[in-house]
Parts: structure tokens; sequence; C-alpha cells
């Protein structure tokens, strides 16, 4: 192929920029697999910080959610103290697809790129009996697909809250 055809055939198309990345150990805890509720919140202040940006301004929310009722609780907690009294549309991939372990943030990414894309905030996995702690709290779990529209660039935040304590927490625009 000629050098122009070839650049055209593999045009890459940017679906997203990473605004703002918050990270953070818990540190001495109560054990290598106890989640943090500080922690949490402290990987996800340093990420608003970093992009410049407010929780209200992120219209999809990529949770870590692991599915247990220890880790999903103190993530409802942390994220709905950030939160505050913004609702946002809530998720997770791991519902579809299991733990994917270290992959599972590029999964999440993956997911919320299509969604930018497509312009539909994804549902998660049917879930039938939500853990007591959504009931008042700053996440309105996405059960059917809605579509996205926004005045601006659209913006999401993926939480990855893992082993050992490690935090993360990643803003995406659009």
């Amino acid at each position: 192929l000629a050098s122009n055809e070839f650049r055209a055939e593999f045009d890459d198309r940017i679906l997203g920029v990473i605004r703002g990345i918050g990270l953070s150990n818990d540190g001495r805890g109560h054990g290598l697999l106890a989640p943090s509720e500080e922690g949490q919140i402290a990987a996800m202040e340093s990420a608003y910080a970093f992009a410049g940006l407010e929780p209200k301004d992120v219209s999809l929310l990529e949770c870590h959610a692991t599915g247990t009722r220890v880790g999903d609780g103190v993530e409802i907690r942390s994220t709905s103290r950030i939160f505050g009294s913004h609702r946002v549309a809530a998720g997770s991939v791991k519902g579809n697809l299991g733990h994917l372990i270290t992959s599972a943030g590029m999964a999440a990414l993956a997911k919320t790129l299509t969604a930018f894309d497509r312009g539909v905030r994804p549902p998660s996995a049917r879930i039938d009996e939500p853990v007591d702690e959504l009931r008042d709290s700053s996440l309105r779990l996405l059960q059917a697909p809605e579509a996205w529209d926004s005045q601006g660039p659209r913006r999401a935040a993926l939480s990855a809250f893992g082993f050992g304590g490690n935090n993360a927490h990643l803003i995406v625009e659009e």
C-alpha cells in the first residue's frame, strides 16, 4: 500500500482521554483483603483534584463491585461520601464477565469507551436483590441501557479497589 493508503486504513479513533488519576494504598489496615473507606476516598479525591473536576461532572461510574457484601458496602459508602447528593448512574462489568483480576480495569475502560462511542450508558447484569447500602446512596444502579445525552463532553469515572489495599480511581472524558 502507498503510505497515505496505509495511514487511512489504520488511523486510530480516539474515544476518550484520561483527565485524572488518583492512587492510594490503605497501608496498615484490617488485613490484606479488607477494604478501607479512607483509602478509597483518598484515591477519589486525588483523581478529582488532578482533573480539576468535581464528582458532579461525572455522569457514569464504573464501580469495582466485586459482589462481596463487605467490599461492595465499603465502596458504596466511600463513593457516596465523595459524590454526596449527586446521583450518578453506576454499573460494573464484573457482573457480566466476572472478576478478571489484573485486567479488570482494562475491561472497565473498554466498556466505558464503547459507551462513549455508542452514546449509551450500558447496564450491568440484572441484580434481583441489591445490597441495602444502595438504597440511600449516591449510586443509581443501571439495570437497562439508557441514552447518554450530554450538553458537553461525556465523563465517566472508574474505580479499581484491590488486593492489598491498592486503590485507583480514573476519570475519562470523551
